[in-house]
């Protein structure tokens, strides 16, 4: 659990501003609402870690993403493309848009995980960068399924 505490610490702070930020005074608690705001933080956050050592995230990123492993250019631009979906939704960019580029890139990471997780392979994962210690486990595909779930439950809301 204690190699987790990362992980668990930066989803309850996202979750925490993601509360806060409901309760401004202009409107009413709503759940898609919530969700959509807790994706903008979380996403920004993680975006954050990894561009602290991008360079260390991509080789680390390279070794369980399908491709990252094959296209090296890959593993820079991916923080880019979090910090850019965090800012879609917390701007309310385009939500369909954004709901379906959250979907296509985590949905693709979570088969990356998956495979990476029936091969057994003993790696950190990348998802906070180099600047905390997480093994690659069953947390690193929960976080890109939950991803792609929540971006489904907007989408699907929205419709």
């Amino acid at each position: 659990m204690k190699k987790y505490l990362p992980v668990i610490i930066v989803t309850l702070l996202t979750a925490i501003a993601a509360t806060a930020k409901q309760f401004d005074g202009l409107t009413s608690w709503e759940s898609m609402s919530w969700m959509h705001d807790w994706m903008g933080f979380f996403l920004i956050v993680f975006a954050m870690f990894k561009l602290f050592d991008l360079s260390g995230f991509a080789r680390g990123f390279a070794k369980y993403d399908m491709l990252a492993g094959r296209v090296r250019l890959y593993g820079f631009i991916y923080p880019f493309l979090e910090l850019a979906l965090g800012l879609a939704f917390l701007a309310c960019w385009n939500p369909p848009f954004v709901y379906l580029a959250t979907i296509a890139l985590f949905g693709f990471g979570a088969v990356g995980v998956i495979f990476a997780l029936m091969k057994g392979l003993d790696v950190n994962c990348a998802c906070l960068g180099t600047a905390l210690k997480v093994p690659l486990s069953s947390v690193a595909l929960i976080e890109d399924m939950g991803m792609v779930l929540m971006a489904g439950l907007m989408l699907f809301s929205a419709s």
